[in-house]
């Protein structure tokens, strides 16, 4: 019979079982290498060693292959291996780190992993490499990362990963979202009349683009160059070198910030906000102003038009398509 803990006792069992299962796994990966080079899981007739640890531990072959992954490059990456046994990483880190240290620069990956949350290594150490690496260096890279797969889910579904470079990835995610953001309500709701969610806007959006072709479909791409780095606009790194490389083929629009990094003002009369004026207030908001959302961001006067008569940055907010449409809808009950 389980015994009910106190909040305190509950927080510290949660953290107790999870340093378990944390040096459960660092010795885990270490056993299924050992068991790989010795050869004793052919003596069942598994056709790897991936095969053998998924039946006897009732797991699917991927994730048998990932611990395989991690266990062999942790062989050359002494000083990961070395923190992550004595509980100075935890296994999420260790997993994005071994796809990208090196014996040469696990020293100092390590260092920045031990300084920041697991959800945050991944663009950490994009944003290292990408400021350490030869452009040639981070083209093959990437090259040799691409793919996609797919699996059948147990409710018949397909799902599928996907890995793209960081350019390549902004044209997809782009185009399908200048599809989605033609939809209307009329023509998008369901049977049951329910709004479809973002998820399933954007997975009809890329079966039309990949049905009926996308050549007709303009979209922006916007490169953020800052004296820090250079990222696309969610923030993910790219190599200095590319900007330049893709510059002469682009048009370039400039935003320019003040000595305190702050996007400079540009008004104007007009009803609609002039493209200017939208990077601007993007550069300032970055996310709703009601919920903090980054998907389908829509430029809000604020107050109304009808009523300043005037399309100014201090007028103008960033809110996602659902804040936007429930603060008017307040507006008219009101």
């Amino acid at each position: 019979m389980s015994v009910a803990l106190d909040r305190s006792s509950l927080r510290a069992a949660v953290v107790a079982i999870g340093e378990h299962w944390s040096t459960a796994q660092q010795r885990l990966v270490r056993l299924v290498v050992e068991l790989d080079q010795s050869g004793e899981w052919a003596a069942d007739g598994s056709p790897t060693c991936a095969h053998w640890v998924a039946a006897a531990l009732d797991v699917e072959v991927c994730t048998a292959r990932e611990w395989l992954r991690i266990g062999r490059a942790l062989a050359d990456l002494p000083t990961i291996d070395t923190v992550f046994e004595t509980g100075g990483l935890s296994y999420s880190k260790v997993r994005a780190l071994t796809r990208v240290a090196t014996p040469e620069n696990e020293a100092e990956l390590c260092k920045i992993a031990q300084r920041v949350p697991a959800g945050r290594l991944a663009r950490e150490l994009a944003a290292w490499l990408a400021q350490h690496e030869t452009p040639e260096q981070t083209e093959t890279r990437h090259h040799a990362a691409r793919g996609l797969t797919r699996r059948i889910e147990p409710d018949g579904m397909i799902s599928g990963w996907l890995r793209l470079p960081p350019v390549d990835g902004g044209r997809l995610i782009e185009a399908v979202d200048a599809r989605v953001r033609r939809f209307r309500p009329d023509a998008s709701a369901d049977a049951s009349l329910r709004w479809p969610s973002i998820a399933q806007q954007r997975v009809d959006a890329l079966m039309e683009l990949v049905t009926e072709g996308g050549a007709e479909v303009v979209t922006e791409v916007v490169l953020h160059v800052r004296g820090d780095g250079c990222t696309l606009d969610d923030g993910t790194p790219i190599a200095e070198s590319l900007v330049e490389r893709i510059a002469p083929e682009s048009f370039i629009r400039a935003l320019i910030h003040d000595a305190e990094r702050r996007p400079i003002n540009a008004s104007g009369a007009h009803r609609h906000p002039t493209q200017r004026q939208k990077r601007v207030v993007h550069e300032r908001d970055r996310a709703c102003v009601d919920c903090g959302s980054t998907e389908f961001l829509q430029y809000d006067h604020d107050p109304d038009f009808d009523t300043s008569q005037q399309t100014v940055i201090e007028d103008l907010w960033l809110r996602c398509a659902n804040c936007h449409r429930d603060r008017h809808l307040r507006q008219r009950r009101e």
